[in-house]
């Protein structure tokens, strides 16, 4: 049980940096979206998960040279599915704030990432990751599932309340929490995110034999996710870098970098933090994912985890300001419900 408290405290890190990456990039000043977005994933697409793997992996470049390419081909595939998840991730925090971009994105990305993995293991015969049928003949198994169905509803609650909040609250009060407040264009852009975002968990699944080679080259298991996650987002940096770029050539906007009218150590600093919490969502959900042992749970805890600090941080910056009690109590329940539902995925882990 104590290692299964420990893979929770993982988690709950994890996803608090998830949760938490976005607020330097509220405070950059002068700067357009494309050069802070580039300037973070830069740190937490590069720098830091290649910095994390030398650090963590022994002989990682033997490892590299001895793959598969079938199974670095599919894990940077997904990078790059899940750089475009990531890419609109952003624009949807810029049109329709934390609590209501979270709880669509993190919906789908819950259900599809913690469930696809484990049938396409069934599909297609794989031995070396959980598969679903495992899941539905043990009670253990069962309680995980029925924690996953738990965890949709509370964040379907929790969409509820961000829908009836779009109802109640006026205009200028949408724009004092989100500036660029954009209804139509926000859920547009999330339900695309919230589909691509899940492909991170479709690398993990593809690049397993590369943790396991990790482990089997030295590697504490504790950090056995580095490497997978390092090639995954490279595809991910791919496909943020090409766009951002593609924005700032057009909008002759790059020389904010160097623009001295700009605060630039404070952007800089800003945009480092922003990038590492952003890698440390993973670091850490690695570590949880390493004790245990079952992908879907910890894919759903994650999640649930982020869905539920993101409310709060929505909370505390005022995106509820001006909802209606019952709204609220919505969004509560929500909170409840996801809650419960990490407390059975929990459990059924430990039993498992």
């Amino acid at each position: 049980m104590a290692i299964i408290l420990l893979g929770l405290l993982f988690h709950f890190i994890g996803s608090f940096s998830s949760a938490s990456f976005y607020l330097p990039y509220r405070s950059v000043r002068l700067w357009s979206w494309e050069n802070f977005w580039l300037l973070g994933g830069l740190f937490s697409w590069l720098i830091a998960p290649w910095l994390a793997i030398a650090l963590t992996i022994p002989a990682f470049a033997s490892i590299l040279e001895a793959a598969d390419s079938g199974t670095l081909g599919w894990t940077y595939f997904f990078g790059v599915l899940w750089g475009i998840g990531g890419l609109t991730f952003g624009l949807a925090m810029r049109y329709i704030g934390l609590s209501l971009g979270m709880s669509i994105i993190m919906g789908l990305t819950s259900a599809l990432g913690a469930l696809m993995p484990p049938l396409f293991n069934d599909l297609f015969g794989r031995e070396d990751g959980l598969r679903l049928s495992q899941m539905l003949l043990s009670s253990g198994g069962q309680m995980v599932l029925l924690g996953v169905l738990g965890s949709l509803i509370g964040i379907v609650l929790c969409g509820v309340a961000g829908m009836r909040k779009e109802r109640e609250v006026d205009l200028a009060t949408k724009q004092s929490a989100v500036q660029e407040f954009n209804m139509k264009k926000g859920i547009a852009v999330a339900l695309v995110s919230g589909c691509l975002s899940a492909c991170f968990s479709y690398g993990i699944n593809a690049g397993k034999p590369l943790a396991l080679a990790a482990v089997a080259h030295g590697a504490n298991s504790l950090f056995m996710n580095n490497l997978t996650f390092a090639v995954i987002m490279l595809g991910g940096l791919t496909t943020n870098a090409l766009w951002c770029l593609h924005l700032s050539l057009r909008r002759r906007s790059l020389g904010e970098f160097v623009n001295r009218n700009t605060p630039l150590l404070r952007n800089y600093l800003l945009c480092a933090l922003g990038g590492l919490l952003w890698y440390l969502q993973f670091f850490f959900y690695g570590m949880g994912e390493s004790r245990l042992h079952n992908p879907t749970s910890s894919w759903v805890l994650h999640m649930s985890f982020i869905i539920l600090i993101s409310n709060l941080w929505g909370v505390c910056l005022g995106e509820w300001r001006g909802t209606a009690p019952q709204t609220r109590r919505i969004l509560l329940l929500g909170i409840v419900v996801i809650i419960a539902a990490i407390g059975m995925v929990g459990f059924g882990s430990a039993v498992h």
